[in-house]
């Protein structure tokens, strides 16, 4: 048992204070722990107060559960947070473990933290800032910490119409201009692009369509000629047959149709004779 000999005010921070104990004839007077100003008006310690092993141990704990509260307080000032990541935080600043479930009780208690409004605020400013689509924002979501239903719901406020909407913006963002790849490759590579932003393959094809990603005649052409020509540099030293074959599995990888290579092939045959 010890008796609360003083109580002094920390020079720099005023709203903490150093507790000392007089341990009797064996020990005499010394400094115990320091506590945050909440913790000792809770607790009510003021000199002369008696205080055993479990006292302490009871006061010391609460105070390590104010300042990690601090803490997380200070991490939440700057946006909304999920409950793991201020979990995450805490741990980062060496939080120990017993210490955190009280942390997040009284932060959920006090609504400094709601896994729902913030799941739902996370949809909303994904939808209003980025072209992400919603796996790409569920994903985020699920490495957040939040549950598969909450989630779900949060979800629902990005529109398919949206989702439809965003898409074609991505499409037209990103369409290449006077590019020297086939109509086929082209929409490969733009529906591969939205599918890594997180879209759906029924969203990716209705917004495909909508967004007039088509070559018209003359441009396909002009993209065939120019891998044609390349192609035919290649192979001009082979044999009509074999000649022939080469280039039409070269040009049939680049996207283009059969009926168009022939067509180029016919013109370079004619333009030998």
């Amino acid at each position: 048992m010890a008796i609360i000999a003083k109580i002094t005010t920390q020079k720099k921070n005023t709203e903490r204070f150093n507790i000392f104990l007089d341990y009797g004839k064996d020990k005499g007077e010394e400094y115990a722990f320091s506590v945050d100003q909440d913790i000792l008006i809770s607790f009510q310690l003021k000199k002369g107060m008696e205080l055993d092993d479990l006292d302490i141990t009871e006061i010391q704990f609460e105070d390590e559960v104010k300042k990690a509260f601090n803490l997380a307080l200070n991490f939440l000032s700057y946006r909304m947070r999920s409950t793991k990541e201020v979990i995450d935080y805490l741990k980062k600043k060496e939080v120990d473990d017993p210490i955190i479930p009280d942390v997040i009780h009284k932060l959920t208690e006090y609504k400094y933290i709601n896994d729902k409004e913030f799941s739902r605020a996370y949809v909303q400013t994904q939808i209003n800032t980025t072209i992400k689509g919603p796996e790409i924002i569920k994903q985020e979501l699920f490495e957040k910490g939040i549950e598969q239903d909450i989630l779900t719901k949060s979800l629902a406020l990005f529109t398919r119409d949206e989702q439809i909407e965003k898409a074609i913006k991505l499409i037209t963002k990103t369409m290449p201009k006077n590019n020297k790849e086939s109509e086929r490759q082209t929409k490969q590579k733009l529906e591969q692009t939205l599918q890594r932003k997180g879209y759906s393959w029924d969203v990716i094809q209705i917004a495909m369509e909508e967004a007039e990603t088509e070559k018209d005649t003359d441009e396909e052409w002009e993209a065939l000629r120019h891998h044609g020509m390349k192609a035919h540099r290649k192979y001009e030293k082979l044999d009509g047959w074999e000649y022939e074959q080469k280039m039409k599995q070269a040009l049939f990888r680049k996207g283009f149709d059969l009926s168009l290579i022939d067509r180029f092939i016919d013109d370079i045959k004619d333009g030998e004779n």
